[in-house]
Protein backbone atom coordinates (compact mmCIF):
# COMPACT_ATOMS: atom_id res chain seq x y z
CA UNK A 1 0.00 0.00 0.00
CA UNK A 2 1.44 3.57 -1.05
CA UNK A 3 -0.27 6.64 0.62
CA UNK A 4 0.80 10.25 0.34
CA UNK A 5 0.92 13.14 2.51
CA UNK A 6 0.29 17.10 1.42
CA UNK A 7 0.41 19.88 3.70
CA UNK A 8 -0.05 23.05 3.79
CA UNK A 9 -2.23 25.98 5.79
CA UNK A 10 -4.61 25.68 2.99
CA UNK A 11 -6.14 29.24 3.56
CA UNK A 12 -8.25 28.70 1.58
CA UNK A 13 -7.26 25.63 -0.33
CA UNK A 14 -7.58 25.68 -4.44
CA UNK A 15 -7.07 24.48 -7.60
CA UNK A 16 -3.31 24.09 -7.58
CA UNK A 17 -3.26 22.37 -4.59
CA UNK A 18 -5.81 19.77 -5.72
CA UNK A 19 -4.13 19.44 -8.72
CA UNK A 20 -1.34 18.45 -7.49
CA UNK A 21 -2.07 15.87 -5.19
CA UNK A 22 -4.53 13.94 -7.92
CA UNK A 23 -1.46 14.12 -10.24
CA UNK A 24 1.54 12.60 -7.88
CA UNK A 25 -1.50 10.48 -6.89
CA UNK A 26 -2.16 8.96 -10.04
CA UNK A 27 1.06 9.03 -11.25
CA UNK A 28 2.42 6.91 -8.34
CA UNK A 29 -0.78 5.07 -7.91
CA UNK A 30 -1.15 6.06 -4.19
CA UNK A 31 -4.39 4.31 -3.02
CA UNK A 32 -5.02 7.50 -0.83
CA UNK A 33 -3.63 11.22 -0.37
CA UNK A 34 -4.18 12.54 2.49
CA UNK A 35 -4.54 16.59 2.82
CA UNK A 36 -3.18 18.02 5.97
CA UNK A 37 -3.86 21.45 6.69
CA UNK A 38 -1.76 23.01 9.28
CA UNK A 39 -3.12 24.08 12.75
CA UNK A 40 -0.46 26.88 13.51
CA UNK A 41 2.42 26.83 10.68
CA UNK A 42 6.13 27.34 12.66
CA UNK A 43 7.16 28.71 9.11
CA UNK A 44 5.02 31.56 8.18
CA UNK A 45 6.07 34.87 8.87
CA UNK A 46 1.95 35.67 10.08
CA UNK A 47 -0.75 33.07 11.52
CA UNK A 48 -3.46 31.98 8.69
CA UNK A 49 -5.83 34.93 7.90
CA UNK A 50 -8.73 31.99 9.16
CA UNK A 51 -9.12 29.35 12.31
CA UNK A 52 -8.08 25.88 12.08
CA UNK A 53 -11.81 25.11 11.95
CA UNK A 54 -12.86 27.23 8.91
CA UNK A 55 -9.36 25.95 6.91
CA UNK A 56 -10.17 22.00 7.45
CA UNK A 57 -14.20 22.43 6.69
CA UNK A 58 -13.02 24.18 3.27
CA UNK A 59 -10.62 20.99 2.70
CA UNK A 60 -12.93 18.58 3.21
CA UNK A 61 -15.25 20.26 1.17
CA UNK A 62 -13.00 20.91 -1.54
CA UNK A 63 -11.84 16.91 -1.73
CA UNK A 64 -15.64 15.71 -1.34
CA UNK A 65 -16.30 13.30 -4.27
CA UNK A 66 -12.62 12.48 -4.61
CA UNK A 67 -11.79 8.87 -4.36
CA UNK A 68 -7.88 9.61 -4.04
CA UNK A 69 -8.09 12.80 -1.46
CA UNK A 70 -9.00 12.70 1.93
CA UNK A 71 -9.02 15.55 4.40
CA UNK A 72 -7.42 14.53 7.72
CA UNK A 73 -7.32 16.60 11.10
CA UNK A 74 -4.24 15.56 12.35
CA UNK A 75 -2.43 18.68 13.00
CA UNK A 76 -5.32 19.49 14.61
CA UNK A 77 -5.55 17.35 17.33
CA UNK A 78 -2.33 18.91 18.83
CA UNK A 79 -1.22 21.80 20.80
CA UNK A 80 1.70 24.07 19.75
CA UNK A 81 3.37 24.75 16.56
CA UNK A 82 2.57 22.47 13.54
CA UNK A 83 6.00 20.69 13.46
CA UNK A 84 6.49 18.05 10.05
CA UNK A 85 8.16 15.39 12.18
CA UNK A 86 5.15 15.38 14.50
CA UNK A 87 2.56 14.92 11.63
CA UNK A 88 4.62 12.37 10.25
CA UNK A 89 5.72 10.10 13.80
CA UNK A 90 1.45 10.36 14.61
CA UNK A 91 0.29 9.31 10.90
CA UNK A 92 2.81 6.08 11.27
CA UNK A 93 1.34 5.14 14.53
CA UNK A 94 -2.14 5.98 13.36
CA UNK A 95 -1.70 3.89 10.20
CA UNK A 96 -0.44 0.43 11.64
CA UNK A 97 1.04 -2.01 9.10
CA UNK A 98 3.46 -1.95 6.60
CA UNK A 99 3.13 0.95 3.59
CA UNK A 100 5.27 3.52 1.47
CA UNK A 101 4.50 6.92 2.61
CA UNK A 102 5.35 9.86 0.21
CA UNK A 103 5.77 13.59 1.47
CA UNK A 104 4.43 16.04 -1.46
CA UNK A 105 6.33 19.08 -0.82
CA UNK A 106 7.40 22.37 -3.10
CA UNK A 107 10.68 22.95 -4.07
CA UNK A 108 10.68 26.50 -2.63
CA UNK A 109 9.55 24.44 1.05
CA UNK A 110 11.57 21.72 0.32
CA UNK A 111 14.77 24.52 -0.12
CA UNK A 112 13.95 25.62 3.69
CA UNK A 113 13.66 22.37 5.20
CA UNK A 114 17.01 22.71 7.00
CA UNK A 115 14.95 24.86 9.18
CA UNK A 116 12.88 22.37 10.18
CA UNK A 117 12.75 20.50 13.32
CA UNK A 118 15.10 17.37 13.51
CA UNK A 119 15.16 18.16 9.55
CA UNK A 120 17.04 14.78 9.13
CA UNK A 121 14.96 12.76 10.48
CA UNK A 122 11.83 13.65 8.35
CA UNK A 123 14.07 11.07 6.05
CA UNK A 124 13.51 8.36 8.00
CA UNK A 125 9.35 8.13 8.05
CA UNK A 126 8.44 9.03 4.31
CA UNK A 127 9.95 9.09 0.68
CA UNK A 128 9.81 13.07 -0.31
CA UNK A 129 8.23 13.72 -3.35
CA UNK A 130 9.67 17.42 -4.30
CA UNK A 131 7.42 19.22 -6.82
CA UNK A 132 9.68 21.59 -9.12
CA UNK A 133 9.02 24.87 -10.65
CA UNK A 134 9.37 25.55 -14.39
CA UNK A 135 13.13 25.74 -15.17
CA UNK A 136 14.53 24.95 -12.05
CA UNK A 137 16.95 21.89 -12.85
CA UNK A 138 17.34 19.23 -9.79
CA UNK A 139 20.92 18.53 -11.10
CA UNK A 140 22.17 21.52 -9.03
CA UNK A 141 20.87 20.72 -5.81
CA UNK A 142 24.04 18.70 -5.62
CA UNK A 143 25.81 21.54 -2.98
CA UNK A 144 22.46 22.19 -1.19
CA UNK A 145 21.80 18.40 -0.11
CA UNK A 146 25.04 17.60 0.57
CA UNK A 147 24.80 20.90 3.12
CA UNK A 148 21.69 18.78 4.80
CA UNK A 149 24.70 15.87 6.05
CA UNK A 150 21.33 13.64 5.72
CA UNK A 151 23.67 11.12 3.82
CA UNK A 152 21.71 11.53 0.26
CA UNK A 153 23.25 9.46 -2.63
CA UNK A 154 22.37 9.68 -6.34
CA UNK A 155 20.44 6.72 -7.76
CA UNK A 156 19.52 7.34 -11.21
CA UNK A 157 17.15 10.50 -11.73
CA UNK A 158 16.45 10.06 -7.82
CA UNK A 159 18.60 10.44 -4.31
CA UNK A 160 17.98 7.28 -1.48
CA UNK A 161 18.94 8.30 2.53
CA UNK A 162 20.35 5.58 4.43
CA UNK A 163 17.21 4.39 5.77
CA UNK A 164 16.07 3.85 2.31
CA UNK A 165 13.40 6.06 1.24
CA UNK A 166 13.90 7.98 -1.60
CA UNK A 167 14.09 12.04 -2.88
CA UNK A 168 12.45 12.43 -5.99
CA UNK A 169 11.73 15.55 -8.35
CA UNK A 170 8.59 15.98 -10.16
CA UNK A 171 7.42 18.36 -12.73
CA UNK A 172 3.63 18.90 -12.16
CA UNK A 173 0.72 20.54 -13.70
CA UNK A 174 1.59 23.85 -11.71
CA UNK A 175 -1.24 26.62 -11.84
CA UNK A 176 -0.18 29.66 -10.85
CA UNK A 177 -3.28 30.32 -8.54
CA UNK A 178 -1.77 31.55 -4.52
CA UNK A 179 -4.27 31.49 -1.21
CA UNK A 180 -2.72 35.11 -0.93
CA UNK A 181 -4.12 36.13 -4.17
CA UNK A 182 -7.79 34.35 -2.90
CA UNK A 183 -8.08 36.52 -0.50
CA UNK A 184 -7.13 39.90 -1.73
CA UNK A 185 -9.35 39.43 -4.12
CA UNK A 186 -12.60 38.64 -1.64
CA UNK A 187 -11.02 41.71 0.40
CA UNK A 188 -11.18 43.35 -2.97
CA UNK A 189 -15.17 42.28 -3.77
CA UNK A 190 -12.95 40.64 -7.24
CA UNK A 191 -14.48 37.25 -8.46
CA UNK A 192 -12.60 34.22 -7.13
CA UNK A 193 -14.52 31.71 -10.32
CA UNK A 194 -12.46 28.92 -11.54
CA UNK A 195 -9.51 29.63 -8.98
CA UNK A 196 -11.20 26.88 -6.27
CA UNK A 197 -14.20 24.37 -6.42
CA UNK A 198 -17.41 26.03 -6.25
CA UNK A 199 -18.34 24.80 -2.89
CA UNK A 200 -15.21 26.01 -1.29
CA UNK A 201 -16.27 29.31 -2.94
CA UNK A 202 -20.02 28.73 -1.13
CA UNK A 203 -18.56 28.16 2.11
CA UNK A 204 -16.10 31.37 2.14
CA UNK A 205 -19.34 33.47 1.34
CA UNK A 206 -21.36 32.33 3.68
CA UNK A 207 -19.19 32.22 5.88
CA UNK A 208 -17.61 36.70 5.36
CA UNK A 209 -14.05 34.82 5.29
CA UNK A 210 -11.32 37.48 3.83
CA UNK A 211 -13.78 40.33 3.84
CA UNK A 212 -12.76 42.81 6.24
CA UNK A 213 -16.23 44.07 6.03
CA UNK A 214 -17.92 41.04 6.32
CA UNK A 215 -19.78 42.24 3.35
Amino acid sequence: MKLGILGGTFDPIHFGHLRVAEEVGEELELEHVYLIPAALPPHKDEKPVSSFEHRMAMTRIAVEGSPLLEALDLEGRRQGLSYSIETLREFRQLFKGNFELFFIIGIDAFLEIGTWKEYRALFDYAHFLVINRPGFQSEDLGPFLASLEAGFERDGHKFVVPSGNHLIFKQAALMDISSTEIRNRVAEGKTIHFMLPKTVREYIVEHKLYNPHGA
